[in-house]
């Protein structure tokens, strides 16, 4: 088993809190992570339609029966249980009773919201990440295949092929969470939706476009976001608002949580291939900042990045705000560090004067370098930049 970095919080606030929830997507390892990490639960998993059924028709026998530490495998299925589970936690006042996941991010953050508030610390479980690789030797030295292989586990722990795996689990993720969540007459049409969506990648959010190509309505493909996002299939890059005296760009970029479901989609199977394409820059920035994503949330560190652009067309890939300042990334899939590949640092610093701190390139290459005004960081160093505190430079 490869050992999970968010592991260590998860254990920390098992003594804080007498509910822990883990969510995340199908098949990123919350099951194996629970199992393994809390040998001394019962594990009950409300997938089976036996164990449903007692929780849904006698919700306090099936809690009576289940009283001890326990570890409830995707209980949005049940969300009548949130209000027992309440009221049994308020009374015994035991730290980390109850163990939720789910898979299904709306649901049970919206039972959380209405029952759980206050009592309980919520984690976010994505696909693997670099560091989790690295520590197995399981992270290529090429970003080619990095980014076509993915990061779900069984990849891995049971070497499918990626194609395959993501062949089944676009099946299974189309026929079961969505039916459940939305009511799609023509599935084909929302897969359609998905791969459309592939195509995006690293573009501004554009709604009407996205709705007039796949032929539904604008609510509609809202909706269809809404579940994709929920599902933790893709996420929106919010816009940094902050104005230097320029017109903004106020609207989110889309990407997915795993390029290797994105190359899937957009029928990239060989590296030669990846290679050539024309997405090749914006799957790079999107492996880049998935990765970034996976940290905040596999470390509970609870950063926020954003990206920046102005009306003229200048832009920074990312941006972390730091109090009063922040750092800057611009993300090139270049393997040949140029000049120009510092412009819009460059530019954002000169508008931002000192609130800009540390200036770091990502780019394709292997080989880190300390520069005068910039970090220079392989895309596999991502999340070992030190900042220079307090540096205004």
């Amino acid at each position: 088993m490869i050992n999970r970095q968010i592991q260590a919080s998860i254990e920390e606030f098992r003594t804080k809190y007498p509910i822990l929830a883990i969510t995340g997507p199908r098949q990123a390892g919350k099951t194996t992570l629970l199992k393994n990490l809390f040998k001394d639960y019962t594990y009950v998993s409300l997938e089976n339609p036996d164990i449903r059924n007692f929780a849904e028709t006698d919700p306090v026998a099936f809690l009576a029966r289940y009283s001890g530490q326990v570890i409830f495998d995707e209980v949005q299925r049940v969300p009548l249980l949130f209000s027992y589970i309440q009221t049994i936690v308020d009374a015994s006042g035991q730290m980390g009773q109850f163990i939720l996941s789910g898979s299904q991010n709306f649901q049970l953050l919206q039972e959380i919201t209405q029952s759980l508030a206050g009592r309980m610390a919520l984690f976010k479980l994505l696909p693997f990440d670099f560091r989790e690789l690295e520590g197995e030797d399981l992270l290529p030295e090429s970003y080619l295949k990095t980014i076509i292989q993915g990061f779900y586990p069984a990849i891995f722990d049971r070497q499918i092929p990626p194609m395959v795996f993501f062949a089944n689990y676009l099946q299974t993720y189309v026929e079961r969470d969505v039916v459940e969540l939305i009511n799609v007459k023509d599935l084909r049409l929302f897969r359609n939706f998905l791969s459309l969506c592939a195509g995006r990648l690293g573009q501004l959010l554009n709604i009407s476009a996205l709705a007039n190509e796949c032929g539904v309505s604008q609510p509609t493909a809202k909706a269809w976001l809404s579940v994709l996002e929920n599902s933790y299939l893709i996420f929106l890059l919010p816009p940094f608002y902050r104005n230097f005296n320029k017109r903004i760009v106020k609207t989110p970029k889309l990407y997915f949580y795993d390029t290797g479901l994105a190359c899937h989609l957009l029928t990239i199977r060989e590296q030669d291939a990846l290679q050539i394409h024309p997405l090749k820059g914006a799957l790079f920035e999107n492996l880049v900042i998935a990765e970034k994503m996976k940290q905040v949330f596999h470390r509970y560190t609870h950063e926020e990045y954003y990206f920046w652009r102005d009306s003229n067309g200048h832009e920074v890939d990312l941006l972390k705000p730091e109090g009063n300042h922040f750092d800057i990334f611009e993300i090139k899939s270049t393997q040949t560090i140029m000049s120009g590949h510092f412009r819009g640092l460059a530019f954002l610093k000169e508008i931002a004067a000192d609130a800009v701190r540390n200036k770091t390139l990502i780019y394709g290459g292997l080989e880190d370098q300390d520069r005068t005004n910039y970090y220079v960081k392989s895309w596999r160093n991502i999340d070992k930049i030190q900042p220079r505190k307090g540096e205004t430079q």
